[in-house]
């Protein structure tokens, strides 16, 4: 069979063969009105042409609206409950071990990275954060030419036989950024660009981090000049025949108080009032390595109950000030698609101004510089969904995902 009539079965979706390089792009916290404000504001012309040209859409994100859960739902184009990685940090039930969410054996199913590399074709990821690069690349072999991972964050500790490329700082001409940096976004697209030159892959993925969305709202000008960063990579990508989609993993909302103060439900402490001390375990899917984004405070989080006081306890947790949602194990996890064996007994979601924590001397609030930004509930759901080509045949009134983006980009973009 031609390439032009290849089809690759991926976790129950078709995706056509690329007749162009294929890139994905995950703009990590990219709230729509970053680049909605950004084009307006006149510091992003090239995305504004091309989304007249071509496909301007919103969709939502998986909730919890974190890094790990909705960066593996667009590389396996399904939601946590078939992938599995459903945090960036869970309570291992079956270890009794609170852990990161970062080993490849706590994945369900295949990438679709995966599975297109098996049929044959040249794979490229770049990711800013190291915690994602063993699952983005799992099932990739790094010997045979086709296929290189790598995080921005650690690029100059990189090996042909762990990445497939050696020193990626020395292979890019620029020193590693730091990862507190809009430069650790950028050196991901200039690594970008120079891969569709060199290395001509058939699917890229780039995912960026979100320090400047945790710290600057839309419009500011600073993010206006990471967006504007962006947007002249983007028009190198496109120069060069690329289909483009960009979306991005979560939106970002303001977290505090009219004084600036971190506005926070403590659970742990709730809990322990209600029940006794560490009777109940408070769990934070967004902990991550990266505690000066957020302090580990968001709007979802999970926590484990004695059976006999469960019932009241969920009731009572969804009377709590500024509480979305108190709902159940298997209401939660119907709700959000997330897999039953790695959630708490209650899963919570907090108003769009609040974030849950555990107790207030667990959370050194100390390194946070600017009034606290965050995700991970319903209120941060809403993404863009953009490609740089027109798309036929796509249902635009059906509820679209984040996890659409290859869909798109294989099935719907015009040549």
């Amino acid at each position: 069979m031609s390439d032009e009539n290849r089809v690759i079965s991926v976790n129950g979706r078709d995706y056509a063969w690329p007749k162009q390089p294929v890139v994905v792009v995950c703009i990590d916290g990219s709230e729509p009105a970053y680049i909605e404000q950004a084009i307006a504001d006149g510091v992003m012309p090239y995305m504004e042409k091309a989304l007249q040209a071509g496909t301007d859409l919103r969709a939502d994100c998986v909730v919890p609206s974190f890094t790990n859960p909705n960066n593996l739902s667009i590389v396996t184009g399904q939601p946590p409950e078939i992938h599995g990685i459903c945090g960036n940090y869970f309570y291992d039930e079956e270890n009794d071990a609170e852990v990161m969410m970062n080993d490849p054996k706590f994945l369900q199913v295949p990438t679709i990275f995966k599975e297109f590399f098996d049929a044959g074709a040249k794979i490229a990821v770049v990711t800013a954060k190291d915690k994602l690069r063993n699952l983005l690349g799992h099932g990739l072999s790094f010997d045979q030419g086709r296929a290189i991972c790598f995080s921005s964050e650690k690029s100059d500790e990189t090996t042909v036989a762990a990445n497939g490329l050696d020193n990626v700082s020395d292979w890019i001409g620029r020193e590693v950024p730091s990862v507190y940096s809009a430069e650790l976004s950028e050196f991901i697209f200039a690594c970008g660009v120079k891969l569709v030159d060199e290395y001509k892959p058939d699917l890229m993925y780039l995912s960026t981090t979100d320090y400047i969305q945790h710290k600057h709202a839309p419009g500011t000008p600073v993010a206006n000049e990471f967006y504007a960063m962006l947007d002249r990579y983007m028009a190198q990508l496109d120069e060069r025949g690329c289909v483009i989609v960009l979306t991005a993993d979560h939106g970002m909302k303001p977290k505090h108080t009219a004084e600036g103060i971190p506005d926070v439900i403590y659970l742990q402490d709730v809990l322990d009032d209600w029940l006794g001390k560490d009777v109940a375990r408070v769990i934070l899917p967004i902990t991550d390595p990266y505690v000066v984004h957020h302090g580990a405070l968001g709007s979802f989080a999970t926590a484990y109950l004695p059976q006999e006081v469960r019932a009241d306890t969920i009731k009572r947790l969804g009377e709590l000030d500024g509480m979305s949602l108190a709902l159940s194990r298997t209401e939660g996890c119907e709700k959000f698609e997330l897999p039953e064996n790695r959630e708490g007994d209650v899963i919570l979601v907090s108003e769009a101004g609040k974030v849950m924590g555990t107790s207030a001397d667990r959370h050194d609030l100390s390194l946070l510089k600017e009034p606290l930004r965050s995700h991970g509930g319903t209120s941060e759901q809403r993404v863009p969904l953009l490609c740089n080509r027109s798309t036929s045949g796509l249902d635009v009134n059906k509820r679209l995902r984040n996890f659409d983006a290859f869909d798109i980009a294989l099935n719907y973009a015009q040549a």
